[in-house]
């Protein structure tokens, strides 16, 4: 098991060795997910192989409020961590809707509770 840490993120390879360019294109796909999220804690990726020889990548993402979790084997370890980090991003704009819809629905509540004086003008 090879282990490489960068800042918050740690990549661990199991049973396998990989060349710089793909651990560069990894730590490149893993920026786009920097763009969407605010605060990380900690990155974790886990890329390994199964008996069939495919690639299994795991990538856990830690922020103070919620943690993403995203795997998938495939023929190739770049497609793996393609199809993880589409998962991921759906997952993280799925949390960020629901957030700003409950933001919303507050705020709707507040306007309808709210009591205008007959003497307002506007």
């Amino acid at each position: 098991m090879t282990i490489a840490s960068n800042e918050n993120v740690r990549l661990m390879f199991k049973g396998l060795k990989l060349d710089g360019r793909t651990e560069e294109y990894v730590l490149k796909r893993m920026e786009q997910i920097d763009g969407i999220l605010e605060s990380i804690l900690h990155k974790e990726i886990e890329i390994d192989t199964d008996k069939k020889g495919k690639f299994r990548v795991e990538i856990m993402i830690k922020t103070p409020y919620e943690l993403y979790r995203a795997e998938n084997t495939t023929q190739s370890v770049e497609g793996s961590v393609d199809l993880a980090v589409d998962d991921l991003r759906g997952q993280i704009t799925r949390t960020k809707d629901k957030r700003r819809t409950l933001i919303k629905r507050g705020g709707r509540s507040i306007k309808k509770r709210a009591v205008i004086d007959d003497g307002a003008r506007f």
